[in-house]
């Protein structure tokens, strides 16, 4: 006589089937989750760290696509972090963008603002007139790591709040999308030069504007008047004594000298007119914030040493000015405010959605 197999109301197999099935699932999911990783490590050892925001958002959707074995429907990765991937999209093409609209860049403005701001001293030449060593002291390996985590972080903490809830995923989307979206727009209209590129020009070489001159491309070595940023009037010993782009440097401590070229060659591939306001101080203020009431306040600390090390390494390795990081948290500040007001005037329901 054969015997039949007991089925639940709701249609599921009755244990032990349903507990086979589920350690299944659960063995499937950590192999899936193993598998991803050794192919992330070996990606990332032999080709490099994942600069490429395209890629990178692979990596994440791929490594939510193996914890999601088992617990939901894969096809949600897809749906969920598809705005994602066109906001990346159009950053890529936001580099044409203030060219094709006849945006004039930014050269001169911002430099005077923080000049104004610091009673006459320009702030990035006077923390590498005093801070910058021949060689990279031990504290740059921390900058350097934390400007390059602007790449992982905030979309680690969106795959974290994907698998957490509906509503915390929900929660990280409203914050991060406008964030972007504000921010793309002022770099197709106010597109706006960064302290290393004003190092290498003259007035003269970006009069009327333009976005890409030669002059960037050329070292801050040749103008012994630091050009629009100003010239160094000191230096430590044996530390070049003009300005120069600094934010990977740590790298070469720890001997790192492939990662470090990959990554410059990331940074020359992206919108170099893209900085006011700064995406890095935005979106690290925009991290801090979203985690601020979801971690235990022991690590709140963390949290704001998090932005305040991203400012200076910011405005030390000459990658934004001052300008452009109260820029960007005053971006990050008010789209906070307005996505909280909305949430507390929704429905309910419609927050606390959760999978």
């Amino acid at each position: 006589m054969v015997a039949l197999r007991p089925v639940a109301e709701d249609g599921h197999l009755e244990a032990p089937e349903a507990a086979v099935r589920g350690r299944r699932l659960v063995i499937a999911r950590r192999v899936a989750l193993v598998i991803w990783v050794c192919v992330l490590v070996c990606r990332s050892w032999t080709s490099g760290l994942a600069l490429n925001r395209e890629l990178l958002l692979v990596y994440i959707c791929t490594g939510l696509i193996a914890a999601s074995i088992g617990r939901r429907r894969l096809f949600l990765v897809l749906r969920d972090w598809l705005p994602f991937a066109a906001i990346l999209l159009v950053y890529d093409f936001s580099r044409g963008a203030a060219t094709l609209l006849g945006a004039a860049t930014v050269w001169e403005q911002q430099p005077k603002m923080d000049r104004w701001l610091f009673l006459g001293t320009e702030p990035t030449v006077w923390l590498q007139e005093h801070l910058k060593h021949a060689h990279p002291p031990w504290w740059e390996v921390l900058t350097s790591t934390v400007y390059m985590s602007l790449f992982v972080a905030p979309y680690a903490v969106g795959g974290v709040a994907w698998l957490q809830s509906r509503s915390s995923w929900r929660a990280f989307v409203r914050r991060f999308v406008p964030l972007w979206l504000v921010a793309l727009i002022f770099y197709a209209v106010i597109p706006a030069a960064p302290p290393w590129a004003a190092s290498r020009c003259t007035p003269a070489e970006v009069a009327g504007g333009p976005s890409h001159p030669a002059c960037m491309a050329r070292s801050g070595a040749q103008l012994a008047d630091g050009g629009l940023l100003g010239a160094m009037h000191g230096s430590q010993t044996g530390a070049h004594d003009y300005v120069e782009r600094i934010s990977t440097r740590g790298w070469a401590t720890l001997h790192l000298n492939a990662a470090r070229a990959l990554i410059n060659e990331g940074q020359a591939s992206v919108n170099l007119v893209a900085a006011m306001p700064s995406v890095h101080a935005a979106l690290s203020a925009m991290v801090a914030l979203f985690l601020w009431r979801k971690v235990h306040f022991a690590w709140r600390p963390v949290l704001v040493g998090y932005v305040v090390i991203m400012a200076f390494t910011l405005v030390y390795s000459a990658e934004h000015y001052v300008v452009d990081i109260l820029a960007g948290w005053a971006l990050a500040a008010i789209v906070a405010v307005m996505v909280n007001r909305l949430e507390v005037r929704a429905p309910a329901g419609m927050v606390a959605v959760r999978r």
